[in-house]
């Protein structure tokens, strides 16, 4: 039985309900199939723009003069808000498109609110990052500031980096490469110089990577060799484009008079540089509008703070301040688990959060779920995976969501097991990978020449045309097996093939010639299209997202918080993090932790101090020694339907595993593989004929892994069969007998005899 985290909130009759209000998330490029596929109409008029939008969004969409600070909640719908802010001035003619500025963190978000900004009627509105809106300044200006062409812009700066460290003759490994990288950026976004970065992170309370001189002394050295061959990197436009405002007041005007009114999402992650820049903006002019929640605030590695907008009203006195608290994407479960991460936080952020209030009807409790170990908690996460899906919940409404990417390979293997399709998020951008790019290049190839493409002959249907050129390119009906490079690549053009069916549902006459065009435009805005799997991401990846079910996974002391938090802000900051992950479900939500890490291993871990008075059974940081907190207990799923298992050693060296892959394998990778490659090939045939039954990839029968494993420990029996890692009761029950039968020789026997 599933046990809940807590109890709904009671809401009084008097909360105002959104009679009419339209929901406030589920916004994309494309219409959604409940609009019926058709384009959406702007509004008639600027009263129009107002419809749907509850009392307090409609205050924001109505505030045009003077500052304005929309203080926005999780769920909230403040994107919404302040498009339609922007909407409405532009059709009540109080805003010309030309000049606002809206300002935001990702590319993404940005071009989703280009894309509902369209959808309303202001098309000319700019709305870019800070870095594009910047870039854009300094190429226009830097040749009348500074004369000549723009000094190249970095691709990656951990290769000059590197070679900064090797002038300094300080030896860096790859992660150290890529923490120092961060910190010369962090650097430079609080506008920290080299011989002042010791002093800074001393300041700071700041845990650098290694010795803190040596840093400064590589930073020292990169800045050097950029003036020295004439590189910019991505800091640098923020920098020298404040240089050039602070320095040419004729072009500050300039970009004065072009802008007149702006308007900053996120305002919570802005970095002391991306301030400096907004003042300089701005001038002496006070047009313009805030958006942003202290208690999302989770970038402060990077140079954010929230002290900006925690201070906004101090910096203007007569600042108009809107509160949005209605939850339209959350139910009142996770929304009262959410309000009780923050009730119990502390701090200058958790003095102005916002109590949040569900809109949505009552769903679901959260699940709390202790398990015996790692693996046993990805295998109970993949199963509830599986029932969710067997019960209609799209695999892409499901994420799984960690603290640290190094946790993803287990869930992977796990989904992979359980037959669930699944994509990594915060990999290489998605139109920067190689195979997304070569299959740019072909589409655009058969816009232009399909006419004498036999590929093309007799393909009407624009994504059968898409079908048809990026099977030369690698992509198929069905996903290859494994987890790897091959199936990424798959992922990226099957995701390509989905992106041209949704395109032609919102377009129907559609060509491919618009499609490339459609893409081109995506690719300027990094607005990646979804695959359709189980989205596998870090807590920080998922910020701006959400799903209708999310686990959260790995809650333990010293993962949750992190083991390197130590001050009090950090430990504040990493509950901020849960906070994040638990309002990105809309629906279900589960928490989960591993009281060790390996099978067998001492169950010395224990659940994070977050959740205490929150889940089932443990005590409120308020109330300690008054009782427990909520009722009921935990589902200590792995502890009562997993048998406690030893070490898993290596059958070669006999040294303990702790390797998800290495203890399928039950031996380490650098050891010797005694496998029978006989049995390995028709361990494959048979498990190819299996998928091609089952209608299923291959991997949903067995993992290569597993037969890999197979073939080497060779089993007699069901019990030597259980024994390896990803065969469990059910794959046992449903392929056993075949797979025995197979190690015996018995399927070559009967080959022999009917031949």
């Amino acid at each position: 039985m599933r046990h809940p985290c807590g109890q709904p909130p009671q809401l009084s009759r008097g909360t105002w309900q959104h009679g009419g209000v339209t929901s406030a998330t589920h916004s994309s490029l494309f219409p959604r199939e409940s609009d019926g596929g058709q384009i959406v109409t702007p509004p008639r008029d600027a009263d129009a723009v107002l419809d749907g939008l509850d009392p307090e969004q409609r205050e924001v969409a109505t505030a045009l003069h003077g500052p304005v600070c929309v203080l926005a909640g999780a769920g909230t719908g403040k994107t919404r808000a302040i498009t339609h802010r922007i909407a409405y001035g532009v059709r009540a003619g109080i805003l010309q498109p030309a000049s606002v500025l809206a300002v935001t963190f990702t590319n993404r978000a940005a071009g989703e609110m280009r894309g509902r900004l369209r959808q309303l009627g202001a098309g000319g509105v700019q709305a870019r990052t800070f870095h594009s809106a910047a870039l854009r300044q300094l190429q226009f200006f830097w040749p009348k500031a500074v004369g000549g062409e723009l000094p190249r812009l970095l691709d990656r700066k951990v290769q000059l980096v590197a070679e900064s460290a090797a002038r300094c003759r300080i030896r860096l490994d790859r992660n150290e490469l890529r923490d120092v990288t961060g910190e010369i950026e962090w650097a430079k976004v609080t506008q920290t110089v080299p011989a002042d970065y010791p002093a800074a992170v001393a300041k700071s309370s700041r845990e650098a990577p290694r010795d803190a001189a040596e840093i400064g002394q590589i930073y020292g050295m990169y800045e050097q060799l950029k003036r020295e061959r004439s590189v910019i990197d991505f800091e640098d436009v923020l920098l020298l484009t404040v240089g050039i405002l602070q320095d040419r007041h004729d072009i500050a005007d300039q970009i004065r008079r072009q802008y007149q009114h702006f308007v900053v999402d996120e305002y919570q992650d802005v970095s002391p540089l991306q301030q400096r820049l907004l003042d300089l903006w701005l001038g002496d002019r006070e047009s313009l509008c805030v958006v942003g929640d202290a208690s999302q605030t989770i970038y402060s590695f990077t140079g954010a703070t929230p002290d900006h907008l925690l201070n906004f009203r101090t910096r203007h006195p007569g600042a108009t301040v809107v509160k949005l608290v209605r939850d339209y994407r959350s139910t009142p479960q996770v929304v009262h688990l959410a309000n009780g991460l923050l009730n119990q936080a502390r701090g200058r952020a958790a003095e102005h959060r916002l109590e949040l209030i569900s809109q949505r009807e009552p769903g679901p409790e959260p699940v709390c779920a202790e398990y015996a170990d790692e693996p046993a908690e990805a295998e109970g996460t993949a199963r509830r995976i599986r029932d969710l899906i067997a019960a209609g919940v799209p695999a892409g409404e499901i994420a799984v969501l960690y603290r640290i990417n190094a946790q993803s390979e287990v869930y992977e293997q796990a989904l992979a097991d359980a037959g669930v399709p699944y994509q990594l998020r915060g990999a290489e951008r998605f139109f920067e990978r190689q195979e997304v790019r070569e299959a740019g290049a072909a589409l655009r190839g058969a816009a232009r020449f399909g006419g004498n493409d036999s590929l093309l002959d007799d393909v009407v249907e624009l994504p059968s045309q898409v079908r048809a050129v990026l099977s030369t390119k690698g992509w198929t009906t069905e996903p290859p097996a494994g987890s790897g490079a091959v199936r990424d690549r798959w992922e990226s053009l099957a995701a390509l093939v989905r992106l041209a069916e949704d395109f032609v549902r919102a377009k129907p006459s559609a060509t491919l010639a618009d499609l490339v065009a459609e893409l081109d435009e995506r690719a300027a805005a990094q607005h990646a299209p979804t695959v359709q799997g189980v989205t596998l991401a870090s807590l920080h990846a998922a910020k701006g997202l959400e799903w209708d079910a999310v686990f959260l996974v790995g809650l333990t002391e010293g993962m949750m918080p992190i083991t390197y938090a130590k001050t009090d802000e950090q430990i504040e900051e990493e509950r901020r993090l849960l906070y994040v992950g638990v309002t990105r479900a809309r629906l279900h939500l589960s928490l989960s932790w591993a009281l060790s890490r390996s099978p067998g291993g001492r169950a010395s871990r224990r659940a994070t101090r977050f959740l205490n008075g929150l889940r089932p059974g443990s005590v409120a940081p308020s109330a300690r020694g008054a009782g427990a907190g909520a009722g009921g207990s935990v589902e200590r799923a792995g502890a009562t339907r997993r048998k406690r298992r030893g070490p898993v050693l290596c059958r070669v060296c006999r040294k303990t595993l702790t390797d998800a892959g290495e203890m399928k394998l039950m031996r380490c990778e650098d050891c010797p593989s005694d496998m029978d490659e006989a049995l390995y090939e028709r361990l494959r045939d048979w498990r190819a004929d299996q998928a091609q039954q089952l209608g299923q990839p291959a991997y949903c029968v067995f993992t290569d892994k597993t037969l890999m494993a197979i073939a080497e420990a060779v089993p007699g029996s069901a019990g030597e069969l259980a024994g390896i890692a990803g065969v469990g009761s059910r794959k046992l029950d449903r392929f056993g007998a075949e797979v025995l039968a197979i190690c015996a020789g018995e399927e070559r026997a009967e080959a022999d005899r009917d031949s």
